[in-house]
């Protein structure tokens, strides 16, 4: 039985936690207190957990009662366990169960499968997979939180995080950047390199039951991760110490809705939370620090604020290459991406003025793209064009060649065979291209929103986004204005 079919069958068993009402969403974060006792039986760290609440407790009791029995038993974990992990990942319980006969039938479900043909090594990579499922799983309504594993694996590639690294994600959710960095590492050196200097591992969580799912993941990783129950835009932050690499997805949406003030080192408030994420992000690495950031459109273009961060971002930071995310990676459709990838300047000072950034590339994988979905999974191979391009330095330093293609072979040949064909028209016809510092504040305004390869598709009706799709960009645009109003109304009122 391969990790698939495991997989499969556990998730299968969310026909009968549906049967307690149970909604897909709460499906990975319910079953977690369940497979995290089977696995540490499994995997031999059954000896963490206090005896008479563990995996053998659950299945040797009578359905009669089980219910009480198990709430009482998570609750005992959250509170008295020894490890501080565990500890974390049953603190607060709040199991939606509502009938024995159902725990029990998810429990037998659980006890049936062959575990031993998991391996010791291979339960956080299970867990890793279930996670995916649920993301992947449009009527769970969770893969709008998580970033695609093909994303989350390139982007590392490129980051390279190693050995002695205090690596980080602000916007943590599942864990999914963390266990891959961690995973990457230990590819990469040996095992006694790994063991004298462990990675640092540090994330911010914001919602208790994906933190309880990232707690999950990262310790069967075994990671030695601290994941902050808190939200990284406010005063919780400062438990997080400066990074040498920052990967992070943070959510979706325009506008931040809590009401807990920004912390006071954020130099230019704002309410839209990806604008305050970046800030967070540049701000919190150390002097040669890097990072990769998955921002939506409106970071690129914004006015006001949204200029004089991304003008604070060039100043203070190497912004040395903008990737185009084609549309539809996301379960939330119709959401236009673009990962960041910069690195820290070398001045501490805050009030830096000299422009670390000196050219940006933009590699377009947006344009001329496949629409993806079930039917056109989005994968590695629409990647590695990027990858290639990006080249082996971690800073994006290394030599870069404008005009690759990217196309099918095709394109290739008769673009070369062309040889009265101008740079420019190659450089039009490329996904990859290189736009200087100077260029981009006197021509854009600073804005980074850069593309100039002719979406063929753009104008058949046949391939515009569905009608719910566009009434969400339209409100997302409404929001954002929304939010520059309210803004300007805080100074008028501060003036008055």
């Amino acid at each position: 039985m391969n990790k698939d079919t495991i997989i499969q069958k556990i998730w299968n068993l969310c026909n009968i936690l549906r049967g307690d009402g149970i909604t897909y969403y709460q499906y990975v974060s319910e079953l977690s207190y369940l497979l995290f006792l089977k696995i540490a039986q499994e995997n031999g760290s059954e000896k963490l957990f206090p005896e008479g609440c563990r995996w053998v407790d659950l299945t040797t009791h009578s359905e009669d009662g089980l219910l009480g029995f198990y709430q009482e038993m998570l609750t005992h974990l959250g509170a008295s366990v020894e490890n501080e992990v565990i500890k974390a990942i049953y603190a607060f319980p709040t199991t939606v169960f509502s009938h024995s006969e159902n725990l029990k039938a998810v429990i037998e479900g659980i006890s049936k499968i062959e575990w031993h043909q998991v391996g010791k090594d291979g339960f956080g990579d299970l867990y890793s997979g279930l996670i995916d499922k649920s993301a992947q799983d449009t009527r769970s309504g969770a893969g709008q939180y998580f970033t695609p594993r093909p994303l989350v694996e390139s982007i590392t590639r490129l980051i390279q995080p190693t050995v002695g690294e205090l690596i980080q994600d602000p916007a943590t959710g599942s864990g999914g950047f963390l266990v891959a960095a961690d995973d990457y590492i230990r590819r990469t050196v040996s095992q006694s390199a790994y063991q004298k200097n462990v990675p640092r591992y540090q994330g911010v969580e914001i919602e208790k039951n994906t933190r309880r799912i990232c707690l999950m993941n990262t310790f069967l990783h075994g990671l030695d991760a601290n994941i902050i129950y808190g939200d990284a835009l406010t005063d919780d932050a400062t438990e997080l110490d400066l990074a040498d690499v920052i990967m992070a997805n943070p959510p979706f949406g325009n506008k931040a809705g809590s009401k807990r003030p920004l912390r006071k080192d954020i130099p230019f408030p704002s309410t839209n939370k990806q604008l305050a994420f970046l800030q967070h992000i540049y701000l919190g690495l150390k002097p040669g620090g890097r990072a990769a950031v998955v921002l939506p459109d409106n970071v690129l273009f914004e006015s006001g604020i949204g200029t004089d961060i991304r003008r604070d971002l060039m100043n203070k930071c190497d912004l040395h290459t903008i990737l185009r995310l084609p549309t539809g990676i996301f379960s939330a459709q119709g959401v236009k991406t673009n990962v960041l990838f910069f690195t820290k300047g070398s001045v501490i000072d805050k009030f830096q003025r000299e422009s670390c950034t000196k050219n940006v590339w933009v590699y377009d994988l947006r344009s001329n793209m496949p629409s993806f979905g079930k039917r056109t999974p989005f994968d590695d191979e629409h990647l590695l064009p990027f990858e290639n391009v990006y080249g082996e330095s971690r800073n994006g330093q290394s030599l870069r060649q404008e005009g690759e293609y990217s196309f099918n072979a095709e394109q290739v040949e008769v673009a070369q065979a062309d040889e009265n064909q101008g740079i420019d028209d190659r450089l039009a016809h490329s996904r990859w291209r290189k736009f200087s510092r100077e260029w981009i504040h006197a021509h854009k305004g600073d804005s980074l929103d850069i593309s100039w390869l002719k979406d063929e598709d753009r104008l058949e009706s046949n391939n515009l986004p569905e009608p719910e799709v566009l009434a969400r960009e339209a409100k997302d645009e409404l929001e954002m204005a929304l939010s520059e109003l309210e803004e300007l109304l805080t100074v008028l009122e501060g003036v008055h």
